[in-house]
């Protein structure tokens, strides 16, 4: 008898662990190429995150996500309806559409305005209200919708337990939910590093040394980087989502502070005839600490094809590579901070 009971507490102990394995979510870095003028005089991207199984109730409040639901993506903006915060679902956030059947196979600046706009007066009213004074509101609330229009996009996935996530949604719902944003001390990349440390604490950390101790998005993705090889037991998955064809110019790599800075000749140049010192040490920084390139061989996120970005087989497996995009939508399924 004792031995029956063993074995049945053995099977349900199995049982409990697989099905929490079954449950478990991704939470993922979104590591963004910057794109134009503002791109050009800061070079450090964008940072937000993915989380596979939280979704939207609204764009300030957050729930567990229902069968078939594809996921949030949540960032820290700059004034855009006085949020510190704003989660929109994975679809509209790159493609400014609701199901993947909507993306255009190719897209320039006048279509993406009004792929936005449109999404804007059905979804987002509350939060970008109509301008007396234009026909469709300026500001950053583009942000919120159609990344995929301006930049290519690399994930860096990790798990999730059905706990934490529930932690994180009524963290997120209770707090105040009031921008002060701030560039180098308050930005996006902070806002990453918060979520990220949640999950797994100390996974993410500045550089004083590539980053002059900023925090910046190419940080939080080197360092989720480094903390998956330090801890075997993280099994980090990385994706890109490709910029969707078109007119609209591409965007451009990533860079760190120092990165930038050593990489510019508008900048290091002059900085080597003035301080020749001080431009030695921002090479020996560099090469020291500062080289991080995204996976070559990182899974390609289709819409028409996947679920999720997250899970799939890498692309050196295939013959997709980053820089293609499928222009089949027909048939798809929806894809499925803390501090």
């Amino acid at each position: 008898m004792v031995r029956k009971l063993q074995n049945a507490a053995f099977f349900l102990a199995l049982a409990a662990l697989t099905a929490s394995c079954a449950h478990a979510g991704e939470a993922a870095l979104l590591l963004e190429e910057p794109y134009g003028r503002f791109g050009a005089f800061n070079p450090t991207g964008h940072a937000a995150i993915y989380l596979s199984d939280v979704c939207a109730e609204t764009p300030t409040q957050l729930r567990r996500c229902e069968p078939g639901e594809g996921g949030v993506v949540l960032s820290r903006y700059h004034k855009v309806g006085g949020y510190d915060w704003l989660a929109m679902p994975l679809i509209p956030y790159l493609y400014a559409v609701d199901e993947p059947s909507e993306i255009p196979a190719s897209a320039d600046a006048k279509m993406v305005l009004r792929l936005r706009d449109r999404y804007r007066r059905n979804h987002l009213m509350d939060i970008v209200s109509d301008d007396p004074k234009r026909e469709i509101p300026g500001g950053d609330w583009t942000q919120l919708v159609g990344e995929s229009y301006d930049r290519k996009i690399y994930g860096y996935a990790v798990a999730t337990q059905d706990s934490q996530d529930d932690t994180l949604i009524v963290e997120f719902n209770r707090r105040r939910n009031d921008s002060h944003f701030n560039l180098f001390f308050r930005n996006c990349a902070n806002f990453a590093e918060g979520v990220l440390n949640f999950y797994y604490p100390h996974s993410i950390h500045r550089s004083f040394i590539a980053d002059a101790g900023l925090m910046t998005p190419k940080q939080a993705a080197k360092s989720l980087a480094k903390y998956s090889k330090r801890h075997s037991d993280v099994d980090l998955r990385t994706f890109v989502i490709p910029q969707v064809p078109g007119s609209i110019r591409r965007s451009t790599p990533v860079n760190g502070v120092v990165e930038s800075l050593v990489k510019s000749k508008k900048y290091v140049l002059p900085l080597a005839l003035l301080h020749p010192v001080v431009t030695g040490t921002l090479v020996i920084a560099y090469f020291g600490d500062g080289r991080f390139h995204p996976d070559p061989d990182a899974a390609v996120f289709d819409p028409a094809r996947d679920e999720t970005p997250v899970g799939q087989e890498s692309s050196a497996a295939g013959d997709s590579r980053p820089e293609s995009f499928s222009t089949s939508t027909s048939g798809a399924s929806r894809p499925s901070a803390l501090e």
